[in-house]
């Protein structure tokens, strides 16, 4: 047998977690018409990558489209040129949208959740427009990881981003096929494969407490390198990872 290098075997363990996620979780079916939405971000275009590689296989047999929203007041500069090339070139038609939103007209609420609930809008308005019942976001293991512990730490509740979100008042179906992976894999599978890193200047990025607690979390994982799965585990055993 071949050896394998440090390379080949990180990206045959991601998609074999990817693939695991889709099996597992009944991410992806025949006749699925699937929004991928692409920020830019290393996670976004390693969800692009895999499915663009799954959409090879044909079984299940579906269609993607991916979209890029650009939020004008916000300072994020994305290179739409790239991303464009990107997703094109693995077979994914590319569409980007420009919104924006007011911070002002609601300061009860942050910006980063108006920005965030603005995008959201987009995503679904476009899905619905483009005929797709499925839209696919980046979130990795250690996202949905981080948000269980700050809804538990913050408000006193045992819940996270499922897996797979079946929206009630819309026929649309929220999928996260990274669900498996662990953010280090994804940052080096990103360099190995030559990402383009995107220009990030959001004014509200450091108002979030997800930094803190993704510091916590690491320390967590150096008490027990074992934190990740057991919360894992937790979150199956009670529901939480699929909501139809």
């Amino acid at each position: 047998m071949p050896i394998l290098s440090d390379n080949e075997k990180l990206e045959r363990k991601i998609i074999s977690r990817f693939q695991k996620a889709i099996y597992d979780y009944n991410l992806i079916c025949d006749n699925d018409k699937i929004l991928i939405g692409i920020s830019g971000g290393k996670d976004s275009l390693c969800l692009v990558d895999l499915i663009s590689r799954r959409l090879k296989i044909n079984k299940p047999s579906f269609s993607v489209e991916a979209l890029h929203i650009r939020m004008a007041n916000i300072k994020y500069e994305s290179d739409i040129s790239y991303l464009k090339n990107f997703t094109e070139s693995r077979g994914i038609k590319f569409n980007v949208v420009t919104t924006e939103f007011n911070a002002m007209t609601d300061k009860r609420k942050s910006p980063c959740f108006l920005c965030s609930w603005n995008r959201r809008k987009q995503l679904f308005t476009i899905a619905q427009e483009l005929g797709c019942n499925k839209i696919a976001l980046g979130h990795h293991m250690d996202d949905i990881i981080h948000t269980t512990m700050m809804n538990l730490y913050f408000q006193g509740s045992f819940s996270t981003m499922p897996v797979r979100l079946k929206m009630r008042k819309m026929p649309i179906t929220i999928i996260r096929p990274l669900c498996l992976e662990e953010e280090k894999d994804i940052k080096q599978y990103a360099i190995n494969n030559n990402y383009k890193k995107q220009i990030k200047l959001c004014p509200y990025e450091t108002d979030s407490h997800r930094n803190d607690i993704c510091l916590l979390f690491n320390e967590v994982e150096k008490m027990n390198n074992e934190a990740r799965y057991s919360i894992w585990n937790a979150l199956e055993k009670n529901g939480k990872l699929i909501e139809e």
